[in-house]
């Protein structure tokens, strides 16, 4: 038997899931093709800036996070080598960490259940490894040259810790930012050295390359680990030329998230700009949708794909270039980098880099006026 839809999305996670929101906003119910047997959760905890809350609020579901975690305004950032610290200030709505699992879980809980396959359009959201980048072909991922170990922290008593913090030495970085009174998120990056085994083994691993130079209070925050919450990673992205001059759609067929620019995480911004993509693709289907009096067109997919790609092309290779030189300025090999990481990225770099990336806002999605009209029941 043959079962209909009007749009697939492939991959359940932060994109894919925000992108079957937004369009059913704009009332297109999508099916969400996902291989894992529950929602991909890879990962523990996201940081989302001011521009990925307004995608969120785009998507109706910001309410349920904004009570529950804490923004920061500021963070800390301590040369191990040499005890300078130097204060970081995000944009005046400030940044907040929060669970990836319990975004995962809002952005599911609006989407309806029963839906049938039809694939007028084709939505690759199936992260970095992606099945439809590599059919639309574009360019391989690029190995940045670090790898990172990340999990969650639990102090049962309360941590006391209320800004982010992050610690430098010559060739590793790492850092930690609260969650809530108890739990804080945590990471630890290192230059090309592969962390492998099980949990106990990686929590070992990141001890005995920290215990030397860095502070205390970052072993303390390893040694309460949530074991379960481990993972290792090598750090990978898409080369900004490959979104700039690759096929990012090709007919009904598109990417988002980090399908289409997988990126280094060192501004934070990866899951943001995974909201942004959702929000700008619901509209200009929505807008499609409204042109054409309440039905999906397959003829006029092509075009939609086509603008959509127009708009976040550029704005992705910004944000993948953007965070590669960030790290890649605060891990340096150099003398000179490692200069310039001191005396002008903070101080200056930075907060003219925020506003580019954090203050961003992706637009709003249509108000559709078609009433609840199924869509998959209209004919070509």
């Amino acid at each position: 038997m043959e079962l209909m839809e009007d749009v697939v999305i492939v991959g359940a996670g932060i994109a894919g899931l925000a992108t079957a929101v937004a369009l059913n906003r704009v009332g297109v119910r999508a099916l969400v093709l996902e291989k894992s047997k529950g929602l991909r959760s890879t990962g523990t905890a996201l940081t989302l800036s001011p521009n990925a809350w307004l995608a969120l609020d785009a998507l109706g579901v910001s309410h349920k996070h904004i009570p529950l975690y804490t923004p920061s305004i500021k963070g800390y950032v301590t040369n191990v080598s040499t005890g300078e610290v130097q204060e970081v200030l995000y944009p005046r709505q400030g940044i907040r960490t929060l669970h990836r699992k319990v975004l995962l879980e809002a952005l599911a809980e609006e989407l309806e259940d029963g839906t049938t396959i039809k694939s007028k359009v084709l939505m690759g959201c199936d992260g970095v490894h992606s099945v439809v980048a590599r059919w639309l072909g574009l360019t391989e991922l690029v190995h940045s040259g670090r790898s990172a170990v990340r999990g969650l922290a639990v102090f049962p008593q309360g941590h006391g810790f209320k800004q982010v913090r992050f610690f430098l030495d010559e060739s590793n970085k790492a850092g930690f930012a609260p969650l809530n009174d108890r739990e804080l998120s945590w990471f630890f990056v290192s230059q090309g050295e592969k962390v492998t085994g099980e949990a106990e083994k990686m929590q070992r691993d990141v001890l005995e390359k920290c215990t030397e130079k860095f502070p205390s209070e970052y072993l303390d925050v390893v040694r309460h680990a949530d074991l379960s919450s481990l993972s290792w990673a090598p750090l990978m992205f898409r080369p900004p030329w490959g979104i700039i001059f690759g096929k990012l759609s090709k007919g009904n067929v598109t990417v988002a998230g980090d399908a289409m620019h997988p990126m280094t995480p060192d501004l934070g911004n990866g899951g943001g700009a995974s909201l942004e993509d959702a929000v700008v693709l619901g509209r200009h289907i929505g807008n499609s949708i409204i042109n054409n009096g309440g039905l999906i067109v397959p003829g006029d997919m092509a075009k939609t794909m086509d603008d959509y790609v127009k708009e976040r092309r550029w704005r992705a290779a910004m944000l993948v270039t953007a965070s590669y030189l960030s790290g890649r300025m605060q891990q340096g090999d150099k003398w000179w980098i490692n200069f310039l990481r001191d005396r002008a990225l903070y101080k200056y770099f930075f907060g003219w880099l925020s506003r580019l990336v954090f203050v961003y806002d992706c637009g709003r999605l249509p108000a559709i006026s078609f009433g609840a009209m199924d869509l998959s029941s209209k004919k070509d």
